[in-house]
This record gives C-alpha cells, sequence and structure tokens, in this order.
C-alpha cells in the first residue's frame, strides 16, 4: 500500500504559515522570477471574490482591492518540504519527496493506515500546515486520492473507484 501526503496550496501556505490574520482574507500568490507576474496560487477566499489563477496582480485587485498579493517565500517553502518529509517518516521508513508539497509512503504494515495518518495530520496541524492523505495499492492512485481527501481517502478497490470519476479528474493530479 501506498500512501500519499499532499499540501494543497503548497506555495500559498508556506507563504502564509506565519501571518494568520491573512487566513480569513482573499489572498494571491505570484512568483516574480517568472517572465510573466501572474497569479500561482490563491486561497478560496479570493476565488470566492473571483480571482483566478494566471490574472496579473492588477487584474485581481480589479476585481477585489481587499485581495492581498503575496509573493512566494521560498526559504519557507523549504522549511515546510522539511517538516513534511520528517512527518512522513513517522508513516514508514520508505519515503519520497515526489514533488514540492508531495510526499510518497511505501507500508509494508498495512494495519491501521487511517489512525497512523490521522496522526500525522494532527501533527501538521500543530505546525499550521494542512495536508490531505491518499491511500491506495498504486502510487498514482494514491495522488489522485490525495487530491480528493477532505482530510483522508483510502481507495481499497482503485480500479473501480476510478472508473467512477470524470476524466476531468485526473487533470488535477
Amino acid at each position: 500500500m501506498f500512501a500519499t501526503l499532499y499540501l494543497p496550496n503548497f506555495y500559498l501556505q508556506a507563504a502564509m504559515r506565519h501571518h494568520p490574520r491573512l487566513r480569513a482574507q482573499p489572498v494571491a500568490l505570484i512568483d516574480p522570477s517568472h517572465k510573466k507576474v501572474a497569479i500561482i496560487e490563491l486561497n478560496d477566499a479570493a476565488e470566492k471574490v473571483g480571482v483566478v489563477k494566471g490574472m496579473t496582480p492588477s487584474q485581481a485587485l480589479a476585481r477585489c482591492l481587499q485581495v492581498v498579493i503575496r509573493t512566494r517565500e521560498r526559504a519557507q517553502e523549504k522549511l515546510i518540504a522539511e517538516i513534511l518529509l520528517q512527518h512522513a517518516f513517522m508513516l514508514s521508513p520508505f519515503v519520497e519527496a515526489t514533488a514540492p508539497g508531495v510526499c510518497t509512503v511505501q507500508f509494508t504494515d498495512n494495519r491501521q493506515l487511517i489512525a497512523k495518518g490521522s496522526r500525522v495530520l494532527g501533527k501538521l496541524e500543530k505546525c499550521e500546515i494542512r495536508a490531505h492523505i491518499g491511500i491506495a495499492s498504486l502510487p498514482d492512485a494514491s495522488l489522485l486520492a490525495a487530491h480528493l481527501a477532505r482530510p483522508i481517502l483510502q481507495i481499497d478497490h482503485p480500479k473501480e473507484y476510478l472508473a467512477a470519476l470524470p476524466i476531468e479528474t485526473l487533470a488535477i493530479a
């Protein structure tokens, strides 16, 4: 079995981690190192006021003057990635840092996976990090489950589960 620990809006979480007052406000994240500066991630509050990925900061502010524009904080991203990796090792010694904000864990002991995952999620929450966990027999299926989890989703029969999903769902993973 595999579990994927996934941090939704990884870059935004890193930029907002030590700014709790921003959590209720619409926030959009940009990467100033890109040739065309555009929003790369945003929170739910920003989505609700009409901001979307790919907009320029001025377009986002035209939609809502209260939108807070933040830039990526690479030092915080590195720190959160390390915290995620350390917490993944609480589940199993077989861990891979798969992508920014994503760790894949292989289990040799498949008992109480949801309970183990819940404990890790609780510990991450204490670090002010929001995570999801997907559990499946294949690593790709666990990644998709992590994207769909709220906060934990275990897929016991991937073929049947995946067959029922719309094809657009595959674009999120």
